[in-house]
């Protein structure tokens, strides 16, 4: 299960929105292979299509599709330098496949800011910031390692070396590394480098619906996707969910029938047997077909039965790219 780390600095609410998270938690029991500890949280994607398809077969159990949060400890300035639990902090976000940044929109007296001020872009600038460090340390240490291949010119390592330089001149004025444009080949090798500005990120607004607000000009100031939540009262938190579960590269395709009605997930552009992998392993090694249909036309229709016989269930072969919203019955 992919997953995405709640990050941002000390007491901009990352705790108590992972704890409003994790009360939209699934039973562990749909989810064996997932180890939950204190700081991991499995929660299910809202998901109107699974109710409406889940009612339309009267089916005994409802599965939903879910997204992995992390609570990651608070970051301080100089966290790329081992400042407070800088290190440990870095090392958890490595693990994650994307990253929700809490950034602090509420004044309230009573909770102190660790700038003594409350203000958000200056937040968002300090973490991406110490993010940018590390990967500069990272890219600078990668660049010395292979030093000796560039100087006796190695094809590969004269490729990858003017890759590492790319990084390190936009890592140095504090750019991200997402923002890079890379071909395949180029692509292939940054990935090897596991770059914490290379995983994609959200930042997560934390308003107040009971104090005063720091209004930003405009959501437009900021890099990427961006979600107001209010965790104290619970507010936008099914728009986070879903909004991550997109961030993650994610879609969900349904099976439907008397006993169970589930969303699974897979990435965007998986084929069909690579997404019937995701059910069992037999659905991808002895795969023949897959009956599909969009799951608001089989509503539509009102039963298989009237929907096979309109022509609108279509059977495909390996190649057949699966969309969101598809309900699948493969055969073997």
């Amino acid at each position: 299960m992919l997953s995405i780390g709640i990050v941002g600095l000390p007491n901009v609410g990352k705790s108590t929105l992972f704890n409003a998270l994790t009360k939209k938690g699934v039973p562990a029991e749909n989810y064996p292979f997932c180890t939950i500890d204190p700081s991991v949280g499995v929660v299910a994607v809202p998901d109107e299509r699974l109710v409406k398809l889940s009612e339309f077969s009267k089916s005994a159990k409802t599965i939903p599709a879910a997204v992995e949060f992390v609570d990651i400890a608070g970051l301080v300035k100089g966290a790329a330098q081992g400042e407070g639990l800088g290190n440990q902090f870095l090392a958890h976000i490595r693990e994650v496949d994307a990253i929700a940044q809490v950034v602090r929109v509420f004044e309230d007296e009573s909770v102190i800011h660790v700038a003594d001020r409350v203000d958000p872009l200056d937040d968002i600038a300090v973490i991406n910031f110490e993010l940018a460090l590390a990967d500069l340390e990272t890219v600078k240490k990668r660049r010395g390692g292979i030093m000796k291949d560039v100087k006796r010119a190695d094809k590969l390592a004269l490729v990858e070396g003017g890759i590492l330089a790319r990084l390190e001149t936009a890592l140095d004025r504090g750019q991200p590394a997402r923002e890079i444009k890379f071909n395949p080949e180029e692509a292939a090798l940054v990935k090897g480098l596991h770059l914490l500005t290379m995983k994609p990120i959200l930042y997560v607004l934390n308003i107040s619906t009971a104090a005063e607000n720091v209004a930003l000009d405009s959501k437009k100031q900021l890099d990427a996707p961006a979600v107001e939540i209010d965790p104290i009262f619970e507010t936008g938190l099914d728009q986070l969910i879903k909004t991550s579960y997109e961030l993650l590269g994610l879609i969900t395709f349904f099976t439907t029938g008397a006993d169970e009605t589930r969303a699974w997930t897979i990435k965007v552009g998986a084929a069909a047997p690579e997404a019937g992998a995701a059910i069992h392993g037999d659905f991808r090694d002895k795969f023949i077909r897959a009956e599909i249909i969009n799951w608001q036309t089989l509503l539509d229709a009102g039963s298989y039965a009237a929907a096979r016989d309109c022509g609108l269930l279509r059977a495909e072969g390996k190649e057949h790219i699966v969309q969101d919203g598809e309900v699948i019955e493969f055969k073997i």
